[in-house]
């Protein structure tokens, strides 16, 4: 089983905690994505990256400095957004760390895929940014690599945002389980998705998963959490469902 998550935008060097295992599978890869970056003018940099003068200004300088082989810190540690600060891999038990070594995958818009120990260094590029690479834009660019790199037939959990999701589902092999995770919230007797509220959420799931050494996509609806509901009725085969309850 792979579970796969989204990167986070905002991410943090780390050397001390834990030592990278080896370099990203894609790397070669990176490198042209990189390149291509750096022609960038600082004002077509900014609208890639729809920020602040004040990230775009730092994040400008670092793309000109920055030694994609230097430096390193493991993907888990690297990104350090709401999801990763509620999985908290930094006090997961040996295990845990075990557990997502075999079977988490973070999908990147610039690794293209990273398994928890590569080492990575900080980055700003969204999967659907509006950068051409070999005349492709990054969907096309990666094309079936990111999938190709989970391994085959194994069952896929999704934690991933549907923008990193579209990586992996036209490749999908036929009869191939891939479940979605679900955490929504009842507004109007409807089912919405809050983003800082889901991106929680995943992370603790990962925990949970990890935690408990999940190997069945139908044990995962036993994920305890005080916020969260488990809603046999609002669930499919493609999708469990948690209701939020606060």
């Amino acid at each position: 089983m792979k579970i796969i998550i989204s990167p986070a935008k905002k991410m943090v060097v780390d050397t001390d905690s834990f030592d990278y295992e080896q370099l990203p599978q894609y790397l070669d890869k990176s490198k042209l994505i990189l390149k291509e970056m750096r022609k960038l003018t600082y004002k077509e940099a900014k609208k890639l990256w729809r920020c602040s003068d004040k990230l775009a200004e730092a994040n400008f300088q670092w793309l000109q400095e920055l030694e994609i082989s230097n430096h390193l810190t493991p993907a888990l540690l690297a990104f350090s957004g709401i999801q990763y600060q509620y999985m908290a891999p930094d006090l997961f038990t040996e295990p845990a760390l075990a557990y997502v070594k075999n079977n988490l995958r973070i999908l990147s818009g610039f690794y293209g895929i990273l398994r928890p120990f590569d080492g990575v260094v900080p980055y700003r590029l969204e999967m659907q940014s509006n950068l051409k690479v070999s005349g492709s834009n990054l969907y096309d660019f990666w094309n079936s690599q990111i999938y190709q790199a989970l391994g085959g037939m194994e069952d896929i959990v999704n934690l991933a945002s549907k923008e990193y999701a579209k990586t992996i589902i036209p490749f999908l092999a036929p009869d191939q389980k891939f479940v979605t995770i679900v955490f929504g919230s009842i507004v109007d007797g409807k089912l919405k998705t809050k983003a800082a509220l889901a991106k929680m959420a995943r992370g603790e799931m990962v925990r949970f998963m990890a935690e408990n050494q999940i190997t069945k996509i139908e044990d995962i609806k036993y994920f305890s959490h005080p916020d969260w509901e488990y809603s046999p009725e609002r669930s499919t085969k493609e999708q469990i469902v948690f209701v939020f309850q606060g």
